[in-house]
């Protein structure tokens, strides 16, 4: 990923500016992505803290807004130095293939599979040259990722890998409450085996640098229980005591705010009140019930350690009702709100540290 002379004249614009550049990609063209990034170009909040540029294929996001009579007008740009997003504008910064994009909406293409790769590549070219300060994700389709012969699980794993992020964390944040996961798309079965002391450590120690680069300098966090009442001193079993106790005793030892197990019943209801920074949770639904079930539409993904912010709508491609009109963008506003924030939040950090 190379930097043109003209990208670096950008460059220097976009930092110029009074808020910073998100991009905004469209995700998979075939599900409801196209539908609420253009929507959510309607939105005041969604320039209220940020410029917001999208990455996809004019031509199609055109046809999108004509068929589903979505009240924007899409303008071109290719100098996003010298872009000016505003409200009711679609500002796009083309992304275009060999050849025009043509998908049907609520299948599985390859063809749309690739478009949504070349979208997620091009935001990670402008990441790493500093060109936007963050990326807000629309939904991705992984069987149609696989089909276009893209080997990735998903965007997490693909934005760690091209910017060289080993094993980047996942933060889930819900209005005030931060929720990070020790592991995440495996079995129960497996993320129970998979539990160690040195894991925890690890991911503590990262979660720590994490939210200082978010402005939390030296943060309280919760370590969310296993079992029921965190195991009540053995006799629910017997995680607690063999292995989460001894990882936040050692946390401790190198200086790190951290409680627990506390018991997760309880734990994302204490974190939302202000009783903690974060949350580590220790598999994939402990953390994603607790948020979803507080709030589902305004529940983001940030994938955390990156060189910039990157957030995501924490929804599908819903193929059931893409192409008709009726999907809520209100996860995708959410999702740029939160890039801005957490964007301006690390530049602070480096003017502070700087």
């Amino acid at each position: 990923m190379t930097q043109t002379s003209s990208a670096r004249e950008t460059h220097t614009g976009a930092n110029m500016r009074s808020k910073p550049l998100i991009a905004v990609t469209t995700g998979d063209p075939a599900g409801i992505g196209p539908e609420i990034v253009l929507k959510s170009m309607q939105a005041e909040e969604s320039f209220a803290a940020c410029d917001p540029i999208i990455l996809g294929e004019p031509a199609f996001l055109r046809r999108v807004a004509r068929d589903l009579a979505i009240p924007v007008q899409i303008r071109e740009v290719t100098d996003l130095g010298a872009a000016q997003p505003r409200r009711g504008v679609a500002t796009v910064y083309p992304v275009v293939g060999r050849e025009p994009l043509a998908v049907e909406p609520g299948k599985v293409q390859a063809a749309a599979g690739r478009a949504a790769y070349n979208y997620i590549v091009r935001s990670i070219e402008l990441g790493l040259a500093g060109q936007v300060a963050g990326v807000a994700t629309a939904p991705i389709n992984k069987p149609a990722i696989h089909a276009a012969g893209i080997n990735f699980i998903g965007h997490t794993e693909m934005y760690g890998e091209m910017t060289g992020t080993p094993a980047p964390l996942t933060m889930f944040v819900t209005g005030p409450l931060k929720v990070f996961f020790l592991t995440r798309h495996m079995s129960l079965r497996q993320a129970i085996a998979g539990l160690s002391e040195d894991l925890i450590l690890t991911t503590l120690d990262r979660m720590v640098e994490d939210l200082a680069a978010l402005g939390y300098e030296k943060p309280h966090i919760a370590v969310a229980a296993l079992n029921p009442h965190a195991g009540d001193e053995g006799m629910f079993g017997d995680e607690e005591i063999r292995i989460i106790e001894p990882a936040i005793k050692r946390a401790k030892e190198r200086g790190m705010r951290i409680s627990g197990p506390v018991p997760a019943d309880s734990v994302f209801a204490r974190a939302y009140r202000g009783a903690y920074d974060a949350v580590l949770s220790l598999y994939h639904d402990q953390g994603h019930i607790a948020t979803k079930t507080l709030d589902p539409e305004h529940t983001i993904s940030v994938t955390t350690g990156l060189p910039f912010i990157r957030t995501s709508v924490d929804h599908g491609t819903a193929f059931d009702i893409a192409g008709k009109g009726v999907a809520n963008e209100a996860s995708m506003i959410e999702a740029i709100r939160v890039a801005a924030d957490l964007s301006q939040r690390v530049l602070a950090h480096r003017n502070r540290l700087s």
